[in-house]
């Protein structure tokens, strides 16, 4: 397969050989809806390359759950694959990636004979938990400024870019909040020399 096998360092060799046997690898444009509430999971997957929204919808507005980066995969997926349930969220891939697809067949077999597949998905749901810890910590105690300024560059820093191409409305949607005060409170960090706008898109200029 076209990748670097090292990603997978956290898994023993000989289950990586297996899973690279067993599973497919896909390369996926950007923007490109992979996973929608209610589906049934058939394959668990695996970030090579890229980056992938997971979010949930509520009265028709969304609100961003994780991004799955590379190395990593998706704990409500594996969830709902391992208990054949359907899925609870959304997943988009918000740059082009590359993304292991390993078949759900194999996951009760290979749970109960490598104790290091296990662990990807231990780790992965201690990950998710102290990131809702931490949006739940913003959402108490933080200023929308603030908020907003760490969630754009939070962005940044894995798409591995200063430039966000975003709209005010996915934004606001991201942080579960109005449109209106994403435009607010933008041109105030543009005010405060933090970012600036043009042409749809932000740039990070300045530090907190």
């Amino acid at each position: 397969m076209d990748f670097d096998k090292s990603i997978l360092f956290f898994l023993k060799p000989d289950l990586v050989d297996m899973i690279l046997r067993e599973s497919s690898v896909k390369d996926i444009s950007k923007r490109t809806e992979i996973l929608r509430e209610h589906q049934y999971v058939k394959v668990l997957p695996i970030v090579i390359k890229g980056l992938v929204k997971v979010y949930s919808r509520f009265d028709e507005k969304e609100l961003l759950l994780y991004y799955i980066e590379p190395g990593q995969s998706c704990v409500m997926t594996f969830y709902a694959a391992l208990k054949n349930t359907p899925s609870k969220v959304f997943a988009n891939t918000e740059e082009d990636s590359k993304i292991l697809l390993i078949p759900v067949r194999h996951l009760p077999d290979w749970l109960k004979n490598y104790p290091d597949f296990n662990e990807l998905f231990y780790n992965q749901f201690n990950l998710r938990y102290s990131e809702l810890l931490d949006t739940i910590g913003s959402l108490l105690l933080e200023r929308m400024d603030k908020r907003l300024y760490d969630h754009l560059k939070k962005k940044s820093e894995l798409i591995n870019n200063n430039s966000i191409v975003m709209s005010h409305n996915q934004i606001a949607n991201e942080l579960g909040t109005a449109r209106e005060v994403v435009t607010r409170v933008l041109k105030k960090l543009e005010t405060d020399g933090k970012v600036s706008q043009k042409s749809g898109e932000i740039r990070i200029i300045g530090e907190w």
